[in-house]
């Protein structure tokens, strides 16, 4: 069956993604299913039902429709497999240990080519963020579900996706963003499901799992594989990391940006990390117009994920303002970030100065004690880590990668870590590196790409529309890399 679909031009933008993603793996342990149904990793319906179903030559074709699909074409290269889109719902929990319910996809490579038989790594991915409460990783319509489906599916890889606990058919109330230990749990209770549908949709796993996420979900995948590595060493050994992105270092990014250093969507970020705090630990305030200005404090809990909002419409109908502080931005010595950091204040705002205030002047504060419990760069891998990222984003800044590998150099994994930067073609090569830079130069020349300049446009592109594409090759090249070399 082929589902009629376009890919347009969020194909390659892969949605506006943010945060602010050798063992024997999924092929080891036994797979028991659980006396109670409601248990974690529990699947609903097994098999799971598809969604969508291409040969190699239709989803090529389908790719091939239009010229944002032809340049995913060129960077993916033509598809080896066809693809089966199976939809799965499964048992978690959320931010607080509540039973809840999440749905995802896996997608499962088809067809004769060698590439596509025999037993197949298997590719746990985690999504950027999107406010999108609808938002499905087993829908091939879902801009980043066909990003992932070309570069990985389509080339042999079984993906296992979640959707999250808060998105779809998820009953939890709300969504746990950047909590490490529940957004942990939630991939590894979907790849317990998945591996209890494998048998019934023709998925042959091997003994590799890697993991890897765009932003949100470059912080969701790293969380992912911590827990891997300290709590659930005996039922899973991850094969390798590829984190593209993320929001690793939140203590330092938190206290840049109350400090005026506003990035690139702080104001949709900002909601979504303090009611996911504030549900887990209590005690960031005690009610929302203590951090909010009053036209926004009212039902913002709620707000996000929205079932009638995106990231355009959020703003367009006054849900947000665009403006995180009334004011004092940050001056740099970086005089690129200055236009930055002065474009997220000034009135109206979302934060009120006194709350403001209250964090900066309180190193203890719930919202720094928050940020450090959920921090990644305290920990050690003991399996390699690949990070991507592209040095200029104003939405997850790249010193997240940098502190990351830094941290974790100075506990003796450095030999364990490589750090690509889609702008340096001593990291990623140079038909990367050029792609990319001739990618930033067609964008500064798009009259339909949103921005008043040039660099307004490749600023606003940046993070969601040019960079995922670029990272997402260098990391499936890494993974390559890992696969061949059989660590």
């Amino acid at each position: 069956m082929k589902l009629k679909f376009s890919f347009g031009l969020a194909v390659l933008s892969a949605a506006v993604l943010a945060a602010c993603g050798g063992g024997n793996d999924v092929a080891s342990g036994p797979v028991i299913e659980p006396a109670n149904p409601n248990a974690r990793g529990t699947i609903v319906a097994n098999p799971p039902p598809v969604l969508a179903a291409f040969t190699a030559a239709e989803y090529n074709a389908a790719l091939s429709a239009s010229a944002s699909g032809r340049n995913l074409l060129a960077l993916s290269g033509a598809p080896k497999c066809g693809i089966n889109f199976h939809y799965m719902e499964y048992n978690t929990i959320g931010g607080t240990n509540e039973p809840t319910n999440a749905t995802g996809g896996i997608m499962v490579p088809t067809g004769s080519d060698a590439a596509c038989t025999g037993a197949r790594p298997v590719l746990l991915y985690a999504h950027g963020t999107t406010i999108e409460k609808g938002f499905n990783m087993a829908s091939p319509a879902t801009s980043e579900a066909g990003l992932v489906a070309a570069m990985y599916a389509a080339q042999g890889f079984i993906v296992v996706a979640p959707n999250y606990a808060g998105y779809d058919a998820s009953r939890l109330a709300y969504h746990p963003y950047l909590n490490a230990d529940q957004q942990a749990n939630d991939m590894v209770d979907a790849l317990r499901a998945a591996r209890k549908a494998f048998p019934n949709v023709g998925a042959n796993a091997s003994d590799k799992l890697l993991i890897s996420g765009y932003s949100q979900g470059g912080f969701v995948a790293m969380a992912a594989m911590k827990a891997m590595q300290e709590k659930y060493a005996s039922e899973f050994k991850v094969t390798a990391l590829g984190g593209m992105s993320g929001p690793y270092a939140l203590t330092s990014t938190l206290q840049t940006v109350f400090a005026g250093g506003v990035n690139l969507g702080a104001t949709v970020f900002s909601p979504l990390i303090f009611t996911s705090w504030q549900k887990a630990y209590g005690n960031l305030y005690a009610s929302p117009s203590d951090v909010y200005e009053a036209a926004y404090a009212t039902g913002i809990e709620s707000l996000l994920p929205s079932s009638t909002l995106n990231f355009t419409t959020v703003f367009t109908t006054g849900k947000l303002p665009t403006k995180l502080f009334s004011g004092g931005a940050l001056q740099t010595q970086d005089p690129s970030l200055n236009a930055l950091f002065a474009a997220g204040v000034g009135t109206p705002n979302l934060i009120k100065d006194n709350y403001r205030q209250a964090v900066l002047s309180n190193p203890a504060h719930p919202v720094f004690a928050a940020a450090k419990t959920n921090d990644l760069t305290g920990w050690t891998p003991t399996r390699p880590v690949g990070m991507c990222v592209g040095s200029a984003d104003p939405t997850v800044f790249a010193s997240n990668t940098t502190t990351a590998a830094t941290e974790f150099g100075k506990r003796g994994a450095g030999a364990l870590v490589k750090v690509f930067n889609v702008e340096d073609a001593a990291t990623v090569g140079a038909q990367v590196a050029g792609g990319f830079q001739a990618a930033k130069a067609a964008t500064a020349a798009d009259p339909n790409a949103p921005g008043a300049s040039p660099a307004e446009k490749v600023l606003q592109a940046y993070h969601g529309g040019l960079v995922p594409a670029f990272c997402n090759v260098v990391t499936r090249g890494y993974f390559q890399q890992i696969l061949a070399s059989g660590l």
